[in-house]
């Protein structure tokens, strides 16, 4: 990706922008990333061709180059984005759908320009993260976005631990081959009938969100569940308190199992609830007795 041409002791700096896409129905772009990509001194695309796809239901001419932006080019390319960047050139970044750097590619490359002291911004617009929130039917005054649910099921039951006294709505994203297994788990481990909703293909011709109790909803997947899944799982119930030792012994050995030092999963469970780690500790270790 070059940079423009610069008269000789004159200086530019350009800067990054991350561009929200559609999720699904390309009406959904905004008019801000419409007239940006037309005169974009480059773009960055997570899938080169989806850009195209894009711009072309939109009618637009993306003005600058093209170049991949994915997981595994991400530390190779960002060098090169910068020094675009550095050299005055306005580069637009985008992925194939949703916000940048949101379980998506962009914070290596957001954190290598504010490192350089270049001028990033951002042009709102569709997250399934808030719009999976908004239809879930659960309180959403305060919530947390864990990412991507672990693939391992020792890993996964683990993190689900983590979450049972924790006050605030979580959003997640799962693949569909690993839904009913993660709400199965999550049914066990949070209780049956802590509420969650599934969101399916938001924004897409077969949109569907499905809400009820997480043993409800592990039944519902185990027949098979197609597309790009966004789980919301309610927090822990109101005047439920902290966990006490025991539970949180528990929790420990969950993070255990899944390869953590046992010391470092007591001092994580116990941080920030004012309890001795060293209690924990040695309640697992009677716990194994």
């Amino acid at each position: 990706m070059s940079a423009p041409e610069i008269s000789p002791g004159e200086t530019a700096v350009g800067r990054l922008v991350l561009a929200a896409t559609p999720m699904g129905q390309a009406g959904d772009a905004s008019a801000r990333l419409c007239a940006a990509l037309r005169p974009a001194g480059g773009v960055a695309a997570e899938d080169p061709r989806r850009a195209r796809n894009l711009a072309a239901s939109l009618d637009v001419q993306i003005g600058g180059r093209i170049v991949s932006y994915y997981d595994h080019v991400e530390s190779a390319r960002t060098p090169q984005l910068v020094d675009a960047v550095a050299g005055g050139a306005t580069v637009l970044l985008i992925t194939d759908a949703g916000m940048p750097s949101v379980s998506d590619p962009g914070y290596t490359v957001v954190r290598a320009c504010v490192d350089a002291g270049l001028p990033v911004t951002c042009l709102p617009g569709p997250s399934a993260v808030t719009t999976a929130l908004a239809l879930s039917a659960l309180p959403a005054e305060r919530f947390c976005f864990d990412g991507f649910a672990p693939r391992k099921p020792g890993a996964r039951r683990a993190w689900l631990a983590e979450l049972i006294a924790q006050p605030r709505t979580t959003v997640f994203f799962e693949s569909p081959h690993r839904l009913a297994d993660t709400l199965d788990c999550a049914a066990q481990v949070l209780g049956s009938e802590r509420r969650a909703a599934v969101c399916r293909e938001l924004t897409k011709t077969h949109e569907q969100v499905r809400r009820g109790a997480l043993a409800e909803l592990a039944i519902w997947a185990a027949d098979g569940v197609r597309g790009e899944i966004t789980v919301v799982i309610e927090g822990a119930p109101a005047g439920s308190g902290e966990p006490d030792v025991q539970t949180l012994a528990e929790r420990a050995e969950e993070l255990a199992a899944g390869g953590m030092r046992l010391k470092d999963a007591c001092a994580q469970v116990c941080e920030g609830l004012g309890v001795s780690r060293r209690e924990v500790y040695q309640a697992v270790l009677d716990r194994r007795r």
